[in-house]
């Protein structure tokens, strides 16, 4: 009876430690994409792309998650969807139709970093959600990582 009732108790404590976890924000995705672009400056890149396509735990924390795409928008690493990998969807927006995968691209090729807000059908709850995505361009790759509001 007892081992009964220390099991659910370590069910129940668990559970709530899961369920408190804090959800990923603003500066754990920039500190993400900043790492990622410590790897491609010095000389990582073919690295980063095979870690991030392997779902490697360095570079996905539950939905924050690194990706990486050509200066032309083509995905090279995309951890939740390996189908998109040597595809380009810049002319795929969002359920209001707005281009933030152009707007990825145009960040990285202008500025070099910054934000894009889009809506986007979160996992976890099913629900089309709004969510921003940070973006820096390291040398010949944009990265990415993003968060739900």
């Amino acid at each position: 009876m007892n081992i009964k009732l220390f099991v659910i108790s370590a069910v129940i404590a668990a559970t709530s430690i899961f369920a408190n976890a804090a959800e990923p924000t603003k500066n754990d995705a920039v500190g993400l994409v900043k790492a990622a672009a410590e790897v491609v400056n010095k000389g990582g890149k073919d690295t980063l792309i095979a870690e991030v396509n392997a779902k490697s735990d360095k570079w996905t924390k539950g939905e924050l998650y690194l990706i990486v795409l050509a200066l032309d928008g083509t995905h090279l690493a995309h951890p939740g969807n390996p189908k998109l990998i040597g595809k380009s969807l810049l002319d795929l927006g969002d359920i209001d139709l707005r281009m933030f995968r152009r707007e990825r691209v145009r960040i990285a090729n202008g500025p070099g970093e910054g934000w894009v807000d889009y809506k986007y059908k979160n996992p976890k709850s099913g629900i089309v959600e709004n969510k921003t995505l940070y973006v820096l361009k390291a040398r010949d790759v944009i990265l990415s990582a993003g968060i739900y509001k």
